[in-house]
């Protein structure tokens, strides 16, 4: 529904609008699954990644903290997909609770050209999963 409504004010905007006329920009939508559990993802996958350029890959796959108590095994997966030309998140992928939720702020950071460096520059928030995406130090491949 974003997407169609983002689409809508672009048209609107052409047919009708005073500013320049413009097209919608399709890179960096974040999709969200909202199944058990769920699935976040923006940008491209490795595989695209690696058919296009260079990359190094950073990857978690955790049990969350508030579950050392609970006894319950769910598990998080995360992965960062950075060109290495330019050091620039192009994938950001997660299945686990509140995917949806965080890949939105991933979304936000890549549109707006985040680095791997702005991501370790990054102060986490203690103890939640979103954190995992800054504290993601040694490449995975």
């Amino acid at each position: 529904t974003p997407v169609a409504i983002a689409e809508g004010m672009c048209i609107a905007n052409n047919l009708f609008g005073t500013g320049p006329k413009r097209s919608q920009d399709y890179s960096n939508v974040a999709t969200a699954v909202f199944c058990q559990p769920n699935i976040g993802t923006v940008g491209v996958t490795e595989d695209e990644a690696r058919a296009l350029y260079p990359i190094r890959v950073f990857e978690t796959d955790f049990r969350a903290m508030k579950h050392t108590l609970t006894g319950r095994q769910e598990h998080t997966y995360m992965k960062l997909i950075v060109r290495q030309t330019d050091d620039r998140v192009v994938g950001a992928h997660m299945v686990g609770p509140d995917a949806g939720e965080i890949i939105q702020g991933l979304a936000v950071a890549m549109k707006a050209g985040a680095t791997k460096a702005h991501f370790d520059a990054t102060v986490g928030i203690h103890p939640t999963a979103a954190e995992e995406f800054v504290t993601m130090r040694e490449a995975a491949r």
